[in-house]
């Protein structure tokens, strides 16, 4: 099928406006809170490992700048000379980065969990799934434009299917490679909710997306039964929430669903209790206690319940409009920008940035089992803070060929 016939031509942009200065400016306060945090609340890991007191401060703080620095770089360059190359190369070169994971040396390659998620390199640590996620969502925006957007609607459900094949193909290459290989389910839900809201934009129908949403259950379930560590995770989340779940339901559904002697949920437990510690106005910054030893990982997954027992709900509230704030001027930069290609691109990154903040929040609020997946801007580490950066810095390229006029004020 020749699909080069009919394809939408993208106008040519006028480049000559000036970025979204205000959206730059709304990243750069969550850098700066990301980098205020990553020494409050390492307090006790510096001192369990013996490390100086500023080791996480200083390497997030010059991540911060870096990517500050990146953002406006790549702000003032003209997006049709910038999103295309960088979108492609992060996409080409970090998939072969983790087909290869699996073969290389254990010098080179951090295991984690019995997984292998980082590269070591001089000094720091890579993730590459973190950079591959924005060459993603760029090669379907890219490729949606071309092959999918210029189809009619109205097809058979045998048509379409056979139409999206190809990214069916890719994406399963995908989950093999991140879920798998690097046991990294959560990754895998955040991109499989982008592919079915750009499917969505791109003109497909809804039988499609029933279909899909068919099949992306099955497939989540298999992920999940064929990896014990998943399993106990489920089970993880069971023991905690069983009690009201079933107390709302009739009583003989209690025989069924009940389960004993499940394994203790400690992190989620002590997250609640340090969101509860929190209160309103919370215990102020450095003060809180759920970091001294009671709940790993606090400035990295999860970075949201250490900063409200510091900041309180209050705190916690200024950063999610913050954060909802960026989300809003993307959705507007997309809404408005004339090139497909950028609309999409867009869109997804502001999905990315709301379905991990979701993800992360409900998983550490014991709502939904814990994924491990950052939190954007706010949680310690320099791929997820690159990555993110690199991603707003070509939206804050692309919102320069936005008419002023348009703009949102």
């Amino acid at each position: 099928m020749n699909f080069s016939r009919n394809k939408i031509k993208p106008k040519k942009q006028n480049t000559n406006i000036q970025p979204d200065y205000i959206l730059f400016l709304l990243v750069a306060v969550l850098i700066i809170l990301s980098i205020i945090f990553s020494y409050s609340l390492t307090i006790y890991t510096v001192e369990y490992f013996g490390y100086n007191q500023f080791h996480f401060f200083l390497r997030q703080l010059f991540v911060g700048v870096v990517s500050i620095l990146l953002m406006w770089t790549l702000s003032l360059i003209n997006p049709d000379k910038i999103v295309g190359i960088v979108g492609m190369s992060l996409f080409i070169i970090f998939f072969l980065l983790m087909a290869v994971m699996p073969f290389l040396p254990s010098s080179l390659v951090t295991e984690s969990g019995g997984a292998n998620r980082w590269i070591r390199l001089p000094g720091v640590s890579l993730s590459p799934v973190e950079f591959f996620k924005v060459g993603f969502i760029y090669f379907l925006s890219w490729s949606f434009h071309r092959r999918v957007m210029v189809m009619p609607k109205k097809m058979t459900l045998k048509d379409e299917l056979l139409l999206l094949a190809p990214y069916f193909g890719a994406f399963l290459l995908v989950v093999f490679i991140v879920a798998f290989l690097q046991k990294d389910l959560g990754q895998v839900v955040l991109l499989a909710l982008i592919l079915i809201v750009l499917l969505v934009f791109a003109n497909r129908s809804f039988k499609v997306f029933l279909s899909l949403g068919a099949s992306a259950l099955i497939a989540f379930i298999l992920l999940i039964v064929s990896a014990p560590h998943r399993i106990n995770r489920i089970y993880s989340w069971w023991a905690m929430n069983q009690d009201g779940i079933l107390s709302i339901m009739p009583h003989w559904v209690d025989n069924y669903l009940r389960i004993d002697e499940l394994p203790e949920p400690y992190q989620v437990s002590h997250s609640l209790n340090a969101i509860h510690n929190g209160g309103f106005f919370g215990q102020g910054i450095s003060l809180g206690d759920i970091k001294l030893g009671f709940l790993s990982e606090v400035h990295t997954d999860f970075v949201l319940a250490g900063i409200m027992e510091e900041i309180g709900l209050v705190g916690l509230l200024f950063i999610i409009i913050i954060l909802f704030s960026i989300v809003w001027r993307i959705f507007i930069i997309s809404r408005r920008v004339d090139n497909p290609i950028y609309h999409l691109f867009s869109l997804a990154i502001a999905l990315m940035i709301v379905i991990a903040f979701l993800i992360n929040s409900y998983g550490i609020s014991g709502i939904i089992p814990i994924k491990g997946i950052a939190v954007p801007f706010l949680s310690y580490g320099g791929s997820s803070m690159l990555s993110m950066a690199i991603s707003i810095g070509l939206v804050l390229s692309i919102s320069r060929t936005v008419k002023k006029e348009s703009k949102s004020r």
